[in-house]
C-alpha cells in the first residue's frame, strides 16, 4: 500500500558536504549556500569555524552523531529538514566530508522527495581523500595500487557481512570509515581471507584538522594502533600506506 503525502514547494533544502575537517576545503558553493540560510542543520564533525560562516540570524540545530549514541534518530533528522521546508525556509543540511559517503544523504533526500520538497546537493571532499592527501598517502599510485575501495566499518543495515575474499585478493588500497571499534574483526578477516599480515596500514586520526595525527604499521598490528587512536580516524590498508613517512607534508 502507497502512503500518500501533502506536497510542499514551498522551502528548499540544499544538502551541503562540510569537507573532512579543515575549513579551508570547503567549496565555494558549499560557503555561499550556508552564508544564505534561515536554517542549519548539522552533524558532530563540522567545524566551528564552517558553522560560523552562517548568518547571526540563523537558526543552527545540532542532531550529531557519534559511536553507539544517536543525539537525534535519523527519523527525526528526516522530520526537521521535511518542516522546516514547509515552513518555507532555506535549509541547510551540513554534514562532515560527502553526504554521498556513508553520510546517510540520499535516505534523507528520498525523504524530502516523498514530500514534494525541492532540494539540490552541494558536494564535499570525503574523508578518504582529504585526510590521506593530508598524510601523505596517495590512494592510487602506478607502482602500489591501480583502484581503491571505500568500506563502512559498521556492521550492515541488514546484518549481512562484507565479501571479504574479494577485498583480501585484490590488489588495491582498502579505506575503511568508522573502522575503529571493528579494528580486530577486520585485520582477522582479512588476514584469513588472504591478505598479507605485513600489509601496510596507517590510521589517520582528525583527518586534515591542525591536531591530525597518522599512526603507521601492518595488518597484523592494527587493532593494536586503534586502541591507541580516537574517533574521528580512518583506516587505511594497502601498500600506498607505506609512502606516508616519505610523503609527509602536513604539520611539519
Amino acid at each position: 500500500m502507497t502512503t500518500n503525502h501533502a506536497i510542499s514547494n514551498s522551502g528548499f533544502v540544499s544538502l551541503v558536504g562540510a569537507g573532512p575537517g579543515d575549513p579551508d576545503l570547503l567549496t565555494v558553493k558549499g560557503l555561499k549556500v550556508i552564508q544564505a540560510a534561515d536554517v542549519v542543520v548539522y552533524d558532530r564533525l563540522v567545524s566551528t569555524d564552517i558553522l560560523a560562516l552562517a548568518d547571526a540570524s540563523a537558526e543552527m540545530i545540532y542532531v550529531g552523531k557519534k559511536l553507539d549514541f544517536h543525539c537525534v534518530p535519523q527519523d527525526q533528522i528526516n522530520q526537521i529538514l521535511v518542516q522546516k521546508a514547509q515552513e518555507g525556509k532555506r535549509v541547510v543540511r551540513l554534514k562532515g566530508g560527502d553526504s554521498f559517503i556513508f553520510g546517510r544523504g540520499g535516505e534523507e533526500l528520498e525523504e524530502l522527495a516523498k514530500f514534494g520538497i525541492k532540494y539540490e546537493v552541494v558536494p564535499g571532499i570525503t574523508a578518504a581523500a582529504g585526510a590521506t592527501a593530508y598524510a601523505g598517502i596517495p590512494l592510487t599510485h602506478r607502482d602500489h595500487a591501480q583502484s581503491v575501495q571505500f568500506i563502512t566499518g559498521h556492521v550492515q543495515k541488514d546484518g549481512r557481512e562484507i565479501e571479504w575474499g574479494s577485498l583480501a585478493q585484490s590488489n588495491n588500497t582498502l579505506v575503511f570509515y568508522m573502522g575503529l571499534k571493528q579494528s580486530g574483526h577486520i585485520c582477522d578477516k582479512l588476514i584469513t581471507h588472504g591478505l598479507a599480515a605485513k600489509t601496510p596500514c596507517a590510521i589517520i586520526e582528525n583527518g586534515t584538522r591542525q591536531d591530525q595525527r597518522v599512526l603507521t604499521g601492518t595488518l597484523a598490528t592494527l587493532p593494536e594502533l586503534a586502541n591507541g587512536a580516537v574517533s574521528p580516524a580512518l583506516i587505511v590498508i594497502g601498500s600506498v600506506a607505506s609512502l606516508s613517512e616519505t610523503l609527509q607534508w602536513f604539520n611539519q
